[in-house]
């Protein structure tokens, strides 16, 4: 365990080894029913319940040299890979129709203390299908290390479960239909988690997901107002209001 400055360095012992739980439920809603007529979509749970990997899997989610509180990093591929295949067993990182701001493994570092540092982390990946693709809206998700020990104390990556939290293509003869919908839970999940922990460095977890989502979509890093704000700006400032109306979230893939 080091700390220098207000960076630390972060690791794992290759030692251990940890039990991850997955679980997907029953998908609740599509928009044109396919969770219904698509058998693979009507059938579509978790591919091993329960998995023991060494703890050099989540080396993946750790930053090659040391850092600060807020500072991000990119996740390596492999061992990411190998944790969703416990979900499906064909997973991609790189999505089937790629608009260039969906790609990428972001974490940051968002708390720590002398015992303890809180990782979070943005993964954007999809299922592919025998008939199709299953494309979370993202996988985000947090891991909680024990510093002394270089182990695991928790460990958790999930789809948020948003009203709209994926998109499906479904491919037939006639081509591919592409279909929205809810599915109540998708994760995996390791450990216990620890709460009310006071830290010596940390930042929110709102703060934290923005962070991250602005690797992703460089809108994210305008300094967005109301409408009430903006009118009120706006004359004092002389600059005219731009307003953007839209039917869906622009910080994800779920539509």
């Amino acid at each position: 365990m080091k700390t220098l400055g207000n960076k630390i360095t972060l690791n794992l012992s290759d030692d251990a080894e940890v039990i991850v739980k997955g679980f997907i439920a029953p998908i609740e809603y599509t928009q044109y029913n396919f969770h219904v007529d698509w058998d693979e979509l009507a059938n579509f749970r978790v591919a091993e319940p329960k998995k023991q990997y060494p703890t050099s899997v989540f080396q993946a989610f750790l930053p090659s040299e040391p850092v600060s509180v807020s500072e991000p990093w990119e996740i390596q591929e492999e061992g990411t890979l190998t944790l969703l295949k416990q979900l499906h067993p064909n997973p991609r990182l790189k999505l089937t129709i790629d608009s260039g701001d969906s790609r990428g493994l972001w974490g940051c570092l968002r708390a720590y203390n002398d015992e303890l540092a809180e990782i979070v982390f943005r993964i954007h990946a999809e299922f592919i299908m025998k008939s199709g693709k299953f494309t979370p809206s993202q996988f985000a998700g947090h891991l909680l290390i024990d510093r002394h020990q270089e182990s695991v104390v928790s460990f958790k990556i999930y789809v948020p479960p948003t009203t709209i939290n994926f998109d499906a293509g479904w491919t037939r003869d006639e081509g591919t239909a592409v279909e929205i919908g809810f599915c109540p839970k998708i994760e995996l999940s390791a450990g216990t988690p620890t709460h009310d922990v006071e830290f010596t460095a940390s930042i929110t977890e709102e703060e934290a997901g923005r962070a991250l989502s602005s690797h992703f979509y460089e809108f994210q890093k305008i300094n967005w107002v109301s409408l009430e704000e903006a009118l009120e700006m706006a004359p004092t400032q002389g600059k005219p209001i731009h307003v953007i109306s839209v039917d869906g979230p622009l910080f994800d893939e779920a539509c």
